[in-house]
């Protein structure tokens, strides 16, 4: 729900109770989606998952298609994030946030340098219940930078560069610029 004291009478309130509705329905959706993608419905529909579905059927955008699915599977991971959802006092946006941080690659992470996920969960949660948006967007980036400490791998080709471009007359011409190591390969 809303945080703070709300003050200008029924107006705020009402909008205070249709956001934490809506935060309701938000969760009652994600589950009941994962549901369907756990019991593969969308493929039976003759559908290759839930996202197409939801595009198709309920004419979601892509992101939105893709947001519902997704917090589904948070919910999964993180119970206590999960309750305070159903009970309408997190947003479906918070939730996403918090998907960032429940990738496979970072789930194995977690568990290979023993994180308590139980605990990551309540303090992620009382967070997301107790302070602004921002404050629980850095919660999760400061969760993140301490399961990856180095940050993620540098990409050796991020400098590499090729342009071509092909004439009328059926010529090729181009551009490119490399870094070190993709120099002295081109001239090997």
């Amino acid at each position: 729900m809303c945080s703070g004291d709300v003050g200008g009478g029924d107006v705020l309130d009402d909008v205070a109770a249709l956001v934490a509705e809506r935060n309701r329905i938000d969760a009652l959706l994600a589950r009941r989606v994962r549901a369907a993608e756990l019991s593969q419905a969308a493929e039976r529909d003759g559908l290759t998952s839930m996202r197409p579905w939801l595009r198709g059927h309920c004419r979601l955008s892509a992101a939105a298609a893709a947001r519902v699915v997704g917090n589904g599977r948070v919910l999964d991971h993180l119970p206590a994030l999960a309750e305070a959802h159903d009970a309408g006092l997190v947003s479906a946006e918070q939730v996403a946030v918090a998907a960032v941080a429940l990738t496979p690659e970072r789930l194995q992470a977690a568990a290979e340098r023993g994180v308590d996920l139980a605990v990551i969960d309540a303090v992620l949660t009382q967070v997301a219940i107790d302070h602004p948006h921002a404050d629980f967007v850095a919660a999760v980036r400061h969760y993140l930078a301490g399961l990856d400490p180095d940050g993620p791998e540098p990409d050796p080709t991020e400098g590499r560069r090729l342009m071509l471009a092909r004439h009328a007359d059926g010529t090729l011409s181009g551009r490119f610029e490399l870094d070190a190591v993709g120099g002295e390969k081109l001239q090997a």
